[in-house]
């Protein structure tokens, strides 16, 4: 990594922009078009100075530490403040620079021209992060960790991918490997001393206990995914029901914005719409869907169809009522919504109080007269106890910033392959194989989860592309 890159680290059109720098010639380029020597500056010290485009007649070599001053035979570009970084001591691990303009668009492109005038080129998407990775600043599991810090929208996705990035998951990662190192050495001296009948370094009850400890470990991890998938991409919320009871007006009272069009006449709705709410730091996606009656309207049975597939999509679904349906509509709904947690919830209760009967509780699997729950999505009332209760339906494990909740794809198809792996040893420790065909399968478990943090093993330059591609240019 000779080259030193730069590139714009924060998004366009603020009020400041920070263009960052990292290579061995980061000082000299920044330099080369402020008014102050990098290279005799402290570490980690903030400095302000000017942006200058020298002139052709300028014998500009090293600038001269004056902070308010723009020097001779220049043009002044922009007045910024520069961040000094020495390797290793970088979030790259190498020289650094970071300059804080303001966020013109003119005076950023201007500088990142400047910079590549002076031997700098700009930064491929997720190079800065790359370079972390293979100075040793970070592992593939961290970097990912990094990716998902910047994309996370709520609490709980901001949590798990600081716990990631702060290396718990990596700590993880390498009790299960510690812990495969002890299996592996077990088996090798199991081996090695197998014709001194004298010597016994573990017996397999102790052998078999151990890959059990890490099976469960790593069936703890790879069960975490579908946590982690349903925090990151937000639980599907259907809102049911039949036409003009109510589920347009329930949307936009829970997104507090006319989102929806709401209007008397019957099958208003004809499509679905979607949208987001953070409820207790957890992202949920509503879905309001066209209302459910016969009809010979085409157009409207196409919207029906689809309210149909929002179900088979959702986590949750909410039944909106406004009178008690009749058996055969339960047994539809609740046979539609199986696998899925349906919530009655009777809308319009200012005006009609809710009812309730034995069929909501036995066939919705209520064991109290709660259900339907009340509330007048007209009138904003009993929205913060279905909120509560929506919240509670999503029966979201308790977890803390340091538990480890899985969320990538990469890390989930590694830590299945190191799960069908271990599941070998174990039968081969049940069926008392040989120690050298069971040492085989250990070998991959280790290298399914070195695969994880890219550590422990080489690692293909494919699976360093598919973690970085869709990095962002400046990170």
């Amino acid at each position: 990594m000779t080259d030193t890159i730069c590139a714009l680290a924060t998004a366009p059109g603020g009020a400041l922009g920070i263009i960052r720098v990292s290579g061995p010639q980061a000082f000299d380029a920044v330099s080369a078009i402020s008014s102050i020597h990098c290279a005799s500056l402290a570490p980690n010290t903030i400095h302000y100075t000017h942006i200058v485009e020298y002139n052709a007649v300028s014998q500009h070599s090293t600038p001269i530490v004056e902070y308010n001053a723009v020097p001779q035979h220049s043009t002044p570009i922009d007045e910024v403040l520069v961040s000094i970084f020495r390797s290793p001591h970088s979030y790259t691990g190498e020289d650094s620079v970071e300059i804080s303009c303001h966020g013109s668009r003119y005076i950023l492109n201007k500088v990142l021209t400047l910079l590549t005038t002076h031997g700098c080129r700009m930064a491929e998407p997720g190079e800065f992060t790359m370079r972390a990775y293979l100075n040793g600043k970070m592992d593939l599991s961290q970097a990912e960790a990094v990716a998902d810090l910047i994309a996370s929208t709520n609490k709980a996705t901001h949590d798990i991918a600081l716990s990631q990035l702060r290396g718990h998951f990596s700590s993880e990662l390498k009790t299960l490997r510690d812990q495969l190192l002890k299996l592996t050495t077990l088996l090798e001296l199991e081996l090695d001393f197998s014709d001194h009948e004298d010597l016994e370094f573990a017996d397999r009850t102790e052998l078999m206990q151990l890959a059990q400890t890490i099976n469960t470990r790593i069936t703890r991890l790879a069960r975490s995914f579908e946590t982690g998938q349903v925090l990151k991409q937000g639980i599907p919320v259907a809102i049911i029901g039949k036409t003009n009871v109510g589920k347009s007006t329930l949307l936009n009272a829970l997104l507090k914005d006319e989102r929806a069009i709401v209007s008397d006449i019957h099958g208003t709705t004809r499509d679905t719409i979607e949208d987001t709410i953070d409820i207790r730091g957890v992202t949920f996606r509503f879905i309001d869907t066209a209302g459910i009656r016969q009809t010979t309207d085409t157009i409207e049975q196409i919207g029906i169809d689809r309210t149909y597939q929002a179900i088979s999509k959702a986590r949750i679904v909410l039944w909106l009522l406004d009178a008690v349906p009749k058996e055969s509509e339960i047994a539809d709904i609740t046979a539609r919504c199986e696998g899925r947690t349906l919530l009655p919830v009777w809308n319009k209760s200012d005006l009609h109080p809710v009812q309730s009967n034995s069929l909501f509780r036995s066939v919705c699997g209520c064991a109290t007269a709660t259900l339907p729950l009340p509330i007048s999505a007209k009138h904003g009332q009993g929205l913060d106890a279905l909120e509560a209760a929506i919240y509670k339906a999503a029966n979201i494990p308790d977890f803390t910033d340091t538990d480890v909740i899985v969320t990538s794809a990469r890390q989930y198809d590694s830590l299945i392959h190191a799960h069908d792996n271990i599941a070998r040893v174990l039968s081969g420790l049940q069926l008392n194989l040989s120690g050298d065909i069971i040492s085989e399968d250990l070998r991959l478990v280790l290298s399914d989860l070195a695969e994880i943090t890219g550590k422990g093993q080489i690692t293909p330059q494919d699976t360093l592309n598919n973690v970085f591609k869709n990095f962002c240019v400046g990170k």
